[in-house]
C-alpha cells in the first residue's frame, strides 16, 4: 500500500515519508518497498515516488530483456498451463522441447531476430515436418506475450514468411480411398488376421469417427437400438506420455452419429468375442465402462496403434497410403458421392468449420462433374 505521510521534527518543521511498494524482485522473490523520509514537500515526495517506480520498472525491463528466449519461454509456459488441458500444455511443451529450443532456446530475447526465426522455420520445412507452421506459431505466441509484457519492444515473428508445401497439399487431397480402393482395403485387411482391427477400421469409414474418439469409445455409448453412437469423449496425452480422457475441443465434436445396420450387427458379435476374449485373460468385459476397443491388459491402446494396423496391411499388399485421418475422409468422400448434404456430413463429422466440410464437396463434386463431361462426350462423339 502506498503511503505519503506529513510529520514534524523535534523543532517543529514539517516533512513528508514514503513508504510504498513497488514490486517483487524476480531474481530473490522477494518484496521491493521504497522508504524514504526528510521530504520537504508533498509534490516533491509524489515526484520521487515516481521516479522510483520508474526506475524499479525500467531495472525489471532490462533484466527480463537478458533472459534467453527458454527462460522467457518458461514463464509464458507457466501462465499458459492455467488455461487447457493437461494433455494439450503436455504437447505444447513436447514441441518446444524436441523442435523449437534446440533452434532458438538459448538466444536473448532481445536479440532474437526474423533471420533466425525463419532460418529454424525453413529448416523444419525442409525436413519435411508437416507440423513446421504450429512450431512457427507457437514461437509467435511466445514472443506476442513478451511484447504485451513489455519486455521486447517488437515481434520479430511477426515478418516471418512461411514456406508452402504444395506437394503436401496434393498429397493430403488424395489422402483416402475411393469406394473400390475401401472394399479392397478390407479383403486385405480380413487376411491380415487381426478381428480387433477389422471392426476398428469398419468403424471409422462408416462412421467418419476421428482416432482419439474411437480410442476413448465405451459399450455404454453404443445404442444397438436406435443405430446410434454418442460421442463424447476424446483420448488424449498428459505428462510423459500418460493416455487419458477428455471432452473434445469444441462443442461441435459432441454429437450423435447414425451407423448402418451391418455395422452395428459388426460392432453386436465384436462385444460378444471382446468378452469371451478377456474373460480367458481375467477380465470381466461387462462393466459400464468397459471400452468397445482394448489392449489385453483391458486398458486403452496407445494412439500410435491404429497407424501400426494401417501401415502392416498396406505394407504387405502393397496398397495405396493413407494415414488413420484419411478414413475420415474417405467417410466424407463417399457419403457425398452417395448423395448426403453438406449439413449431414458436418454434423456427423463434427466438423466446427463450415469450411472444412465444403472443401472435402467441392472436390467431390468438381470430380463428378468431369465424369459427366467425359461421359458425354464419349457419346456424342463425332
Amino acid at each position: 500500500m502506498t503511503e505519503i505521510k506529513k510529520y514534524k521534527k523535534a523543532n517543529g518543521e514539517t516533512f513528508y515519508k514514503i513508504r510504498a511498494y513497488l514490486g517483487t524482485d524476480e531474481r530473490t522473490g522477494k518484496e521491493v518497498r521504497a522508504i524514504k523520509s526528510g521530504i520537504k514537500t508533498k509534490k516533491e515526495a509524489q515526484t520521487l515516488l515516481s521516479k522510483m517506480r520508474l526506475e524499479f520498472d525500467n531495472k525489471s525491463f532490462s533484466e527480463y530483456r537478458n533472459l534467453s528466449f527458454k527462460d522467457i519461454y518458461l514463464k509464458w509456459f507457466d501462465q499458459y498451463k492455467m488455461t487447457v488441458k493437461e494433455s494439450t500444455y503436455s504437447k505444447t511443451d513436447e514441441h518446444f522441447t524436441l523442435h523449437i529450443l534446440p533452434e532458438i532456446g538459448k538466444t536473448k530475447i532481445s536479440k532474437l531476430t526474423t533471420v533466425q526465426i525463419q532460418l529454424a522455420v525453413n529448416k523444419w520445412f525442409k525436413q519435411s515436418l508437416t507440423r513446421y507452421k504450429r512450431f512457427y506459431n507457437y514461437i509467435n505466441r511466445v514472443l506476442t506475450w513478451a511484447y504485451k509484457m513489455q519486455i521486447i519492444e517488437s515481434n520479430p515473428a511477426n515478418r516471418v514468411i512461411l514456406p508452402v508445401n504444395t506437394a503436401q497439399i496434393k498429397t493430403m487431397d488424395e489422402n483416402y480411398y475411393d469406394l473400390s480402393e475401401l472394399k479392397h482395403f478390407f479383403e486385405c485387411l480380413h487376411d491380415m488376421d487381426n478381428d480387433i482391427a477389422e471392426v476398428y477400421f469398419r468403424v471409422l469409414a462408416f462412421t467418419g469417427m476421428r482416432k482419439g474418439e474411437s480410442l476413448a469409445l465405451l459399450w455404454t455409448d453404443v445404442n444397438f437400438e436406435t443405430n446410434q453412437i454418442n460421442i463424447n469423449k476424446t483420448q488424449s496425452q498428459g505428462e510423459n506420455g500418460r493416455l487419458l480422457v477428455n471432452t473434445p475441443k469444441t462443442p461441435t465434436s459432441i454429437r450423435t452419429v447414425d451407423v448402418d445396420p451391418k455395422t452395428m450387427e459388426i460392432l453386436k458379435h465384436w462385444r460378444n468375442e471382446q468378452r469371451k476374449q478377456l474373460l480367458m485373460l481375467g477380465f470381466n468385459a461387462t462393466d459400464n465402462n468397459q471400452l468397445v476397443f482394448s489392449n489385453i491388459k483391458n486398458e486403452m491402446f496407445v494412439p500410435t496403434t491404429p497407424r501400426k494396423w494401417l501401415v502392416d496391411t498396406i505394407d504387405r499388399f502393397d496398397l495405396k497410403k493413407i494415414t488413420v485421418h484419411g478414413f475420415r475422409r474417405t467417410f466424407a468422400t463417399l457419403a457425398f458421392e452417395a448423395g448426403a448434404t453438406i449439413k449431414e456430413v458436418q454434423s456427423q463429422l463434427g466438423h466446427k468449420n463450415y469450411k472444412t466440410t465444403m472443401d472435402i464437396y467441392t472436390e467431390v463434386t468438381s470430380k463428378q462433374k468431369k465424369e459427366t463431361a467425359e461421359k458425354f462426350a464419349s457419346y456424342v462423339s463425332f
